[in-house]
C-alpha cells in the first residue's frame, strides 16, 4: 500500500493509499541527508526529522508530511489507514467490516531494542523521545530468555486513554496516553515509522492501577498477514506468543523494584471485534480532546492538520516550534544487555 497526500478544499490532509510495484517499495527506503545538529528520514508516508543525539535528553524526532511540512504524529496522522478520495471528492463508505480496516501505527520502540522511546504528549508538536525517570533515560530490562521489547511496539495516532472515563469492566481509568499497539509482524521496524497493522485482538493490562489497553496487530505488509486474522489465528500459528506477551507485561517493571503489573479479563485476550470497539472509543476521547470538549492535563494538543480543533498551529508557527529545538547536548549510558530473571 502506498499513500499519497491530498489537499481536500477545506485545507486539511488526506491520505490516499494505492497499489504500487515491488520495485517501487524497494525505492522507498530510509533516507538520506545528514546535518551536524539533525538528519532527515523518508518512509513511505511521513518524513522524519532528527534533534540531538539519540540515547541522550536531548534527542526528538519529528514528524513531517511528504511535501515538508511539521505535523503531530498524534493528532495529524489519521487513525483509519485506509481511505477512497481524491480530486476533492468525500470518501466513499469503505465495503470492508470496521474489523477489516486497517490502522496506521507510529512505531516509538523497534523490536530486540530497550530504549523506551514514546511521543512526547507534554511537547509542542508531540516529537518521538526516550523516556527519563527520576533524571534517567529509561531502558526497559531483558526479561530471559527475551532481549528488549518482543514486538515492534507503538501507539495508534488520534487515541487518547482519558484519565477520566472508568473502564465498565475493570473499574480503573485511562493511562493519559494514546493506545498502545504491539506489532508481531516479522519486520524490525525503525523508530518513527508509520506503518497499517491488521488488528488482531487486545490485552487489558493494569498498570499501577491505570488502564493500559495493548492492541494485537500485525503489519498489513507482512509474509503472514494473510494467514493471520484473529487471536486465534495467532495461538494456533505462533504457539507460545500470545503468553510470552502476557508474561512479558507482567514482569518488564520487576527488576526496577515494581511489582507485577495485573491484567482485566484474568490475563486473556479478547477479539479484533472487542479491541475495535475499544480504539473507537478511544478515538472518540482523542476527539473531544483536540476540540477543547475535555481538560487537557498537559497534553500539547498543538496541531497542523485537525481542521475544527481550536488548537490548530499554521505552517509557520510549526516550523517555529521545531526550530527552537535546540537543546544541550548531554551524554548518558547505561548497560542494556544484562538478562534478569523473574
Amino acid at each position: 500500500m502506498r499513500a499519497l497526500m491530498l489537499r481536500s478544499s477545506a485545507l486539511c490532509l488526506v491520505t490516499v493509499f494505492g497499489t504500487f510495484s515491488a520495485s517501487s517499495r524497494k525505492v522507498i527506503a530510509q533516507a538520506a541527508a545528514v546535518s551536524h545538529r539533525y538528519y532527515f528520514r523518508k518512509t513511505m508516508h511521513y518524513q522524519t526529522e532528527q534533534r540531538g543525539h539519540q540515547n541522550s535528553p536531548d534527542y526528538r524526532l519529528y514528524f513531517k508530511t511528504s511535501d515538508g511540512k511539521y505535523i503531530s504524529p498524534f493528532h495529524d496522522i489519521p487513525l483509519i489507514a485506509e481511505t477512497e478520495q481524491a480530486n476533492d471528492v468525500p470518501a466513499k463508505k469503505s465495503k470492508k467490516s470496521e474489523s477489516e480496516v486497517l490502522y496506521n501505527m507510529v512505531v516509538e520502540v523497534p523490536r530486540w531494542s530497550n530504549a523506551k522511546m514514546e511521543i512526547a504528549i507534554k511537547e509542542p508538536l508531540n516529537p518521538i523521545k526516550q523516556d527519563e525517570k527520576k533524571g534517567k533515560l529509561r531502558y526497559v530490562a531483558n526479561i530471559f530468555p527475551h532481549k528488549g521489547y518482543i514486538w515492534n511496539y507503538g501507539a495508534l495516532p488520534q487515541t487518547w486513554e482519558d484519565p477520566g472515563q472508568k473502564d465498565k469492566e475493570t473499574n480503573c481509568c485511562g493511562d493519559n496516553d494514546p493506545i498502545d499497539v504491539c506489532d508481531i509482524g516479522t519486520q524490525v521496524c525503525s523508530t518513527g515509522q508509520v506503518i497499517q497493522v491488521k488488528v488482531l485482538g487486545i490485552l487489558a493490562m493494569i498498570d499501577e492501577g491505570e488502564m493500559d489497553w495493548k492492541v494485537i496487530a500485525i503489519n498489513a505488509e507482512d509474509p503472514d498477514a494473510k494467514n493471520l486474522n484473529s487471536i486465534e489465528d495467532v495461538r494456533k500459528n505462533r504457539p507460545g506468543h500470545l503468553e510470552a506477551t502476557v508474561e512479558w507485561f507482567r514482569k518488564y517493571k520487576v527488576p526496577d523494584g515494581k511489582p507485577e503489573n495485573k491484567f482485566g479479563f484474568n490475563g486473556e485476550f479478547k477479539d479484533k471485534d472487542f479491541a475495535v470497539e475499544i480504539i473507537k472509543s478511544t478515538h472518540e476521547h482523542w476527539r473531544a480532546l483536540v476540540q477543547k470538549q475535555k481538560n487537557t492535563g498537559g497534553i500539547d494538543c498543538k496541531n497542523t492538520l485537525c481542521c475544527d480543533s481550536p488548537f490548530r498551529c499554521t505552517t509557520d508557527e510549526a516550523r517555529e516550534v521545531v526550530q527552537s529545538n535546540f537543546l544541550p547536548f548531554l551524554t548518558s549510558s547505561c548497560t542494556v544487555d544484562k538478562w534478569h530473571f523473574v
